[in-house]
C-alpha cells in the first residue's frame, strides 16, 4: 500500500479595484443615506466582503461570468444577495472588478 502525497492547497493573491471599492461605497451609502437604512447598510456591506473573503479561498467555486466569455474562463461571476461580484483570475492573481 502506497501513500499519496496531499498537495497544499493553491494560494492567491486577492486585489479590489478602486471601481469596485467606490461600487460597494455607492451600494452602501444609498441603502443608508437614502433609504435611511444603516444598519441594513453595515450588513449588505459586511456579506459583500464575506462574499469576497470566500472569492479568495476558492475562485474556481464559482461560475463563469456569462456576459465576459473566455477559452480560459478566467471571468468569474459570484452572486451576493443581489449584487454580483465580477472577478478575474490571471494566475495566482484574484482582480475584484
Amino acid at each position: 500500500m502506497g501513500y499519496s502525497k496531499e498537495k497544499a492547497p493553491k494560494t492567491y493573491s486577492l486585489s479590489v479595484t478602486e471601481n469596485a471599492l467606490q461600487n460597494i461605497n455607492d451600494i452602501t451609502g444609498y441603502i443608508a443615506f437614502i433609504k435611511h437604512q444603516p444598519l441594513n447598510a453595515i450588513r449588505v456591506g459586511d456579506k459583500i466582503f464575506e462574499t469576497i473573503d470566500r472569492i479568495g479561498k476558492n475562485p474556481l467555486a464559482f461560475r463563469e461570468c456569462e456576459k465576459i466569455r473566455t477559452k480560459n474562463k478566467i471571468y468569474r461571476k459570484a452572486v451576493c444577495m443581489s449584487w454580483n461580484i465580477i472577478y478575474k483570475i490571471k494566475s495566482s492573481d484574484i482582480i475584484i472588478l
